[in-house]
């Protein structure tokens, strides 16, 4: 089973709310990007809430979020994984959130990308590592895997975001 590590968090300094993902999947690997997967709706839910659109180059897109206050990370800093699917991972390691908090002090909110990421961090990281106090929301998933929810009412979700 093949071993894959996440993406650096994109963050400001000043960020407030911070969206955790699992682990990139195999498009977004491949493109180093965040939510690369074109079936993704997370860049589309993006350009509804700040403007981030999909049409945008992706530096553009980071740049969107990180000044709405907005940050990107996964939960897990390495795993195994077959496919994109969260089902597949295996033998996962959480990513250092207690220095990741040390550095945005600011964050207060977590909105978790799927029930995957929310499992992970209350499995790896709560009770593990130093938090601060700390709202745990879990919103679903943008990916195409979720075919039971229209965009229309993920978006509807994950509009709480600008509450």
């Amino acid at each position: 089973m093949p071993g894959i590590a996440c993406f650096a968090p994109v963050a400001s300094p000043d960020a407030r709310i911070l969206i955790l993902g699992s682990m990139p999947g195999r498009k977004s690997l491949e493109q180093a990007q965040y939510y690369a997967h074109p079936a993704n709706a997370f860049w589309k839910i993006m350009g509804a809430l700040y403007g981030a659109t999909p049409s945008l180059p992706y530096p553009a897109r980071l740049e969107k979020l990180t000044s709405s206050g907005i940050a990107l990370w996964d939960v897990l800093s390495s795993c195994e994984r077959l496919s994109s699917m969260d089902a597949h991972i295996r033998n996962e390691t959480a990513n250092d959130f207690t220095q990741f908090f040390a550095t945005h002090p600011r964050i207060g909110d977590i909105y978790f990308n799927g029930s995957k990421a929310q499992q992970c961090f209350q499995k790896l990281v709560l009770g593990k590592q130093q938090l601060p106090s700390l709202s745990l929301h879990r919103l679903p998933s943008t990916s195409p895997a979720l075919a039971g929810l229209s965009f229309e009412e993920k978006l509807a979700a994950w509009q709480c975001l600008l509450a």
